[in-house]
């Protein structure tokens, strides 16, 4: 485990997409996972209106928490990329049990686009045969299973997607190992990242890797399908949860 500076570059591939894994060779597939996650104090602020700035940078903190737990616990995963300004969500990263985390700090001011960069660069230097899947870090409910089946899906596909509960977003960005990626988070990153050659993955509207958290609702979705232990006591600290 490290937590030194970033790489730089174009994702340190070779290929644009041929070459990759066939049917039978799918589930031979690892998984590097690359989480970025914006310091807390600028995270959600849709959720302004909703909740005080500390109750924000908790809300950040604990989804981060539980969403690096879960894509820790994944069977195809086999090292977690958490990229990240915030030193809170850095250190509890790479306390994860079990896992095997390697903290980037956040490119400032690149955003969310040069976050995604420089942990895909991370990933690929740490392990250049692996394949490299960006998840957004605002995914409380996630559940490893949800994660190794759609991880199993994108091995069959150079380029791979999952949208967001709402069909505009994306939670799930995959690529093969020495296949360049695409990457287009931001407003419509859906329909963008489709455009760009990323298929998007057969992955029901209730499964919990695509419930992210934007607005107010969202949180509520999260309550119903069971948050992460993280962000479960926070929501239970504003009563959105039974005590237990």
């Amino acid at each position: 485990m490290s937590r030194d500076g970033t790489a730089t570059g174009d994702g340190g591939v070779a290929t644009d997409g041929v070459g990759v894994p066939d049917g039978s060779r799918a589930a031979e597939v690892r998984w590097t996972v690359v989480v970025p996650v914006k310091a807390a104090r600028l995270g959600k602020t849709r959720l302004a209106g909703d909740l005080a700035p500390d109750e924000r940078v908790a809300l950040v903190r604990a989804m981060a928490a539980d969403t690096v737990h879960a894509a820790a616990l994944a069977r195809a995963v086999v090292r977690v990329v958490v990229v990240t300004g915030d030193e809170v969500v850095a250190a509890e990263a790479l306390a994860t049990p079990g896992a095997v985390v390697d903290v980037v700090a956040e490119p400032f001011p690149g955003g969310l686009g040069a976050a995604v960069r420089a942990g895909i660069d991370r990933a690929r230097g740490l392990d250049a045969g692996a394949g490299v899947a960006v998840l957004l870090g605002d995914l409380p409910a996630l559940r490893s299973v949800d994660l190794d089946a759609a991880l199993a899906a994108a091995a069959a596909h150079p380029r791979a997607h999952v949208p967001d509960a709402g069909g505009t977003g994306t939670t799930l960005l995959t690529v093969a190992p020495h296949v360049a990626p695409r990457p287009r988070f931001g407003p419509g990153s859906a329909a963008a990242h489709a455009t760009a050659g990323h298929v998007a993955l057969d992955v029901a509207a209730g499964s919990s890797l695509r419930q992210d958290v934007d607005v107010r609702a969202d949180l509520d979705a999260v309550a119903l399908l069971g948050a992460g232990p993280r962000t479960a006591a926070v929501l239970r600290t504003w009563g959105r949860l039974p005590a237990a």
